[in-house]
């Protein structure tokens, strides 16, 4: 099982901040064109395809409201040249230091910008320093790429970030307390 019932949530009242007036800048750049430049992202760019990420917990609020992902936790270092990739960094801030959550919050940041962003990104998704209690094993399955592939395999999981990610709420989706 995912989640927890309602009543079993581990962190019951979260701090929540308005989100900010988006800059509206965001690409849609799944389908890669022939004639597609190396044009350069910036960090706002970014932010604004994870910003509406829904929290696996509270469904209601996105990340930004729970001050999980900041503009502020978002880096693009641009390749030197079109050989190589160019790098997304995003740290991420669970609520509480033993969110159980955390690792499904970074799985769906990282499915998110995978589905965002033109292929030349290596997408780097980890845990803000000093923030949980077990960052360093988490970081370590974000950045395993088969074990995230694995875990994408997994019908019910898939159904929980896809819900997470959807730009608008759904009904026929699953959050992990449902699962």
């Amino acid at each position: 099982r995912l989640g927890r019932s309602m009543a079993e949530v581990l962190n019951a009242n979260p701090s929540i901040i308005a989100e900010a007036e988006g800059s509206g800048v965001e690409r849609v750049v799944n389908v890669p064109s022939e004639n597609a430049g190396r044009e350069a992202f910036t960090a706002d760019e970014i932010f604004e395809h994870i910003r509406r990420v829904r929290d696996p917990e509270h469904e209601t609020l996105t990340l930004e409201q729970l001050r999980v992902t900041t503009l502020d936790n978002v880096s693009v270092e641009e390749a030197k040249d079109e050989a190589s990739l160019s790098t997304v960094t995003v740290h991420f801030t669970p609520t509480i230091p033993h969110c159980s959550m955390a690792t499904l919050i970074g799985l769906c940041l990282s499915v998110k910008l995978l589905r965002s962003l033109p292929p030349r990104f290596k997408i780097a998704v980890v845990i803000t320093p000093g923030t949980h209690n077990s960052e360093h094993e988490i970081n370590k399955q974000l950045a395993d790429k088969e074990r995230v592939a694995a875990a994408l395999e997994n019908p019910h999981l898939l159904k929980v970030v896809n819900k997470c990610i959807a730009e608008r709420a759904t009904d026929d989706v699953t959050y992990a307390h449902d699962a």
